[in-house]
């Protein structure tokens, strides 16, 4: 049986092809623009409720829910139908949230700073259990209004990309949400993203950098032997050109690792010519990784150096670390 959201518009049609025509719509709109259950939709019968909750019913089931940062940040583990587990992050900002949204269960990327990438690769999610995740937060997050999706949960997105552009063009389409508030991280999937430049719909795209040379990139990312940064560099461009986006680099600071001088000079070289936003991210601590991140006055160091490199750089708000609910530390572990 399909999830929830696995449904397109002419499956429910097809479910609901004894009742009224408009019923399609109004279910439709239920599920998304109001982001409701079938039992939450008094504007059915009750029968009909009743009947969408047992054929329609969710992928994810939730295992637990954990909070930090004073309620700001919301963590859950989901099981999906198969057994497989995923994370999501809710993190408020005042008004608006943000929800961090996993892929895939698993990860086959290797990143050796990641838990998510010691966990190994599990399966792709499809785009009803991509979407599923961003509803519950929506849900949760009320009266606050979701007004971002970040695909930077478990999972490489550009190794999912049929599942993962689904999922977009319905949270665009039907949730409402802007193509400018959607943002696709990837460690530099080449060929994903240069589909994604050619795409009608420009999200953003974030690139999980870490080394801006090819030896170290090797290490800290596997996949840089496959795609080295001059092909990286040149699918970046080509992003650009084509959607007139602004590329974000993500550039987790490990002590000793990447945080050096020359560490300044190479992601400088590699973001000038894009004209990139680099991200900073103190490295988060990760079980089976025993490096630890830059602390905070090499931190200051590393981006101020890198603005007198003529290089835009925020530094990330870690949220959630005492739940493992900040980057790199989603692996669905139960608690």
């Amino acid at each position: 049986m399909p999830g929830r959201y696995d449904v397109d518009r002419d499956d429910l049609a097809a479910l609901l092809a004894r009742e009224p025509g408009y019923r399609v719509g109004q279910v439709w709109d239920g599920l998304y623009r109001r982001a409701l259950v079938p039992e939450e939709m008094t504007d059915l019968p009750a029968g009909l409720r009743r009947r969408l909750a047992d054929e329609l019913a969710p992928a994810l089931t939730e295992r637990s829910r954990r909070v930090a940062d004073d309620g700001d940040t919301v963590k859950w583990l989901w099981t999906l139908p198969d057994g497989a587990q995923i994370e999501t992050v809710l993190m408020h900002y005042g008004r608006r949230s943000t929800v961090c949204v996993s892929s895939q269960a698993g990860c086959a990327m290797r990143c050796s700073f990641c838990a998510t990438g010691q966990a190994g690769f599990t399966r792709h999610l499809g785009a009803g259990e991509i979407v599923e995740q961003v509803v519950e937060a929506v849900r949760a997050a009320r009266p606050r209004r979701v007004s971002n999706v970040v695909f930077m949960g478990m999972g490489e997105p550009l190794a999912n990309y049929d599942n993962l552009m689904t999922a977009i063009g319905r949270l665009h389409g039907d949730l409402g949400l802007s193509a400018r508030h959607l943002t696709v991280s990837t460690v530099g999937i080449v060929p994903g993203i240069r589909r994604l430049a050619e795409e009608r719909l420009p999200v953003n795209l974030a690139v999980s950098l870490h080394a801006a040379n090819d030896d170290l990139r090797n290490e800290l990312v596997p996949v840089n032997r496959r795609y080295p940064l001059a092909v990286l560099a040149d699918a970046c461009g080509r992003y650009v050109e084509a959607t007139g986006r602004r590329l974000s680099i993500e550039w987790a600071l490990i002590d000793g690792v990447n945080d050096r001088a020359s560490d300044v000079d190479e992601l400088a070289a590699f973001a000038r010519p894009l004209r990139a936003h680099v991200n900073v991210i103190p490295l988060n601590p990760t079980p089976g990784y025993a490096v630890r991140g830059t602390d905070a006055a090499g931190v200051e160091r590393f981006t101020c150096a890198l603005r007198r490199s003529g290089v835009n750089v925020t530094v990330r708000d870690t949220r959630g670390v005492d739940i493992d609910a900040a980057c790199g530390q989603l692996a669905a572990r139960f608690s």
